[in-house]
Formats: structure tokens, C-alpha cells, sequence
């Protein structure tokens, strides 16, 4: 190892381009940052603090939002930091907890997707079951089991990573990624448990996908029968059903980059597919949420009105 680097860090390649205009950029990335902050924490607190949105649908909203949090700050303050120094460098440490907080932030957005189709597919389809089934303990469970699902699979991930003998410290993006750091282990490490683990991770999320697809199939199917129930429709599963397209977008382009990366791209175009998913959700469904959703947008413009005031 040369270069000054200490024998436990990792460098960080991507940011070879952007040092002509890293002033603009930390600005630009600073300022966006600030927004996801804000719109976030703002949604939390309007549901926290306002009792009218003690409901399921709300709660694993402001889950959503949390997860929003969790994953940005896993990014954006050492991506800004790294803008502002010679050297992009990152400990082993670091990395593997970077790499951790970014597939789990990942998977638990799609943990909380499926739990929010499943409380949607309830609310319509089963509603003289919901609110005996829709318990305070109940929602807690779901909660639980869309945080804690991820966090753990990616444990076991990221332990698995942390033992392979590396024969590479440079990694060709601005953050670490898992994937990004099996593929510098040495030809002799063995990693097949890297890769059933991976596998199993998919194998878990694409289900995921699957009983979300089964789910807004019967809420079609049910919507199709009354006025009543296209309008409950329009009114609360538009925002979650754009939310989950521009998530699956953002992933499905992710994977496909993934498996057929292509080093002919300039490095900065790179960057932007491999960042994309801290990039777009993180901001748009606040947004989505806070238009669409009818008491949200109420409150939010009865506050507005009555500042004004």
C-alpha cells in the first residue's frame, strides 16, 4: 500500500472528476440536503404531533420518512466532507458501516412499501376486519418487522464482507457499496457465502415485490366495484403506487447498471446511477405524500393559511 494510506482505508476514485468543480457541487449537494431534511422531519413531526394522524397509513409514513433520514446521512455528510478534502479516503470500518447503512436503507424501503400495500389491501378490501386486525400491537409488529428485517440480512452481509482478505483498496465510486467491496477480495478468497447470502437477499425482496403486485391486484379488482372505493383509492394508494414506481425505477436501474456496468461512461454519469437511490426517493415522497394525501395537504395548508394570519 502507498501513497500514504493507511493499511485499514479505502480510497475513493469517483471524486477524480468532480475536483474542477467540487465548490458548486458541495454547495448544490449541501443545499439538497438541507431540503430532504426538511421536508422529512417536517412530515414526521406533523404526524407525531397531530393526533388526527395517529392511523396506520400515517405511522409507516413516518417510517418512511425516518428511513429517508437514516439513509441520506449515511451519504451525504461524508460525501460532502469528501468535497472539501485532498484526499477521499474512507476507513475499513467506515466503509463496511456505509455499505451496511445503504442496503439496509434500500431494503427497508421496500419492507415498508409492502407493509403500506398491506394495510391499503386491508382498509379496502377487508374493512370490517381492519380495525380489529389493524391493533396498536399489531402496527408495532409490522413496524418492527419492516426495520428489522433488513438491518438484520444485512448484518449477516456485511459480517460476511468484513472477513475476506482484500488485495485492493481502491474503490471507482464516491461511497461503498457491499458489492463494491467483494469484488477487492483476492482471486483465492472464498466468497460463495457472500454470494448465497446475496441471493437470498434478492430472493426475499423480489417476494416482497410480488406480494405487493398481488396485493394492488385485488385492490383494482375491489375499486372496480364502487364509486366509494375509487375514490378511497385515488385518495390514498395513487401517492403510495407512484412512490413504489419511482422506487422500483430507481432499483430495477440500479441491478440492471450492476450486472452490466460499463466503464465507458464518464465517471461522473457513474456516480449519479450509483448514488440515484439516496438521490430521488429521499425527496420525492415527501412530495408525493404531502400533495396527494388529503389530510396532510389540509393540514399543511392550514398551517401555511393561518401563519399568514
Amino acid at each position: 500500500l502507498t501513497g500514504g494510506v493507511e493499511e485499514e482505508s479505502f480510497i475513493l476514485l469517483g471524486f477524480n472528476e468532480t475536483m474542477n468543480f467540487r465548490v458548486p457541487l458541495f454547495s448544490v449537494t449541501l443545499l439538497y440536503y438541507c431540503v430532504i431534511l426538511f421536508f422529512n422531519i417536517s412530515l414526521v413531526l406533523l404526524i407525531v404531533l397531530d393526533e388526527n394522524l395517529h392511523e396506520p397509513m400515517y405511522i409507516f409514513l413516518s417510517s418512511f420518512c425516518i428511513n429517508a433520514l437514516y439513509g441520506s446521512t449515511g451519504f451525504y455528510p461524508k460525501f460532502l466532507s469528501d468535497l472539501l478534502t485532498s484526499s477521499q479516503t474512507i476507513s475499513h470500518e467506515g466503509c463496511l458501516l456505509q455499505a451496511f447503512i445503504m442496503y439496509s436503507f434500500v431494503c427497508c424501503n421496500s419492507s415498508i412499501l409492502a407493509v403500506m400495500a398491506f394495510d391499503r389491501y386491508l382498509a379496502i378490501c377487508r374493512p370490517l376486519h381492519y380495525h380489529s386486525f389493524m391493533s396498536k400491537r399489531r402496527l408495532s409488529q409490522l413496524v418492527c418487522f419492516s426495520w428489522l428485517t433488513p438491518l438484520c440480512i444485512f448484518a449477516i452481509n456485511v459480517v460476511l464482507t468484513a472477513r475476506l482478505k482484500l488485495c485492493d483498496i481502491k474503490i471507482q465510486r464516491v461511497l461503498c457499496l457491499n458489492w463494491l467491496i467483494v469484488k477487492l477480495a483476492c482471486p483465492d478468497a472464498d466468497t460463495f457465502s457472500n454470494n448465497i447470502t446475496a441471493y437470498a437477499t434478492v430472493i426475499i425482496y423480489v417476494s416482497h415485490g410480488f406480494f405487493i403486485i398481488w396485493t394492488y391486484t385485488h385492490l383494482i379488482k375491489t375499486c372496480t366495484r364502487s364509486r366509494e372505493d375509487r375514490v378511497k383509492f385515488m385518495q390514498t394508494c395513487v401517492p403510495h403506487l407512484t412512490s413504489l414506481i419511482t422506487f422500483l425505477s430507481v432499483v430495477v436501474f440500479q441491478f440492471v447498471y450492476m450486472r452490466f456496468e460499463s466503464t465507458d461512461l464518464p465517471q461522473s454519469l457513474q456516480n449519479f446511477i450509483a448514488t440515484e437511490f439516496v438521490i430521488i426517493p429521499p425527496i420525492m415522497n415527501p412530495l408525493i405524500y404531502g400533495f396527494k394525501l388529503t389530510k396532510i395537504r389540509n393540514r399543511i395548508l392550514g398551517l401555511v393559511c393561518f401563519k399568514r394570519k
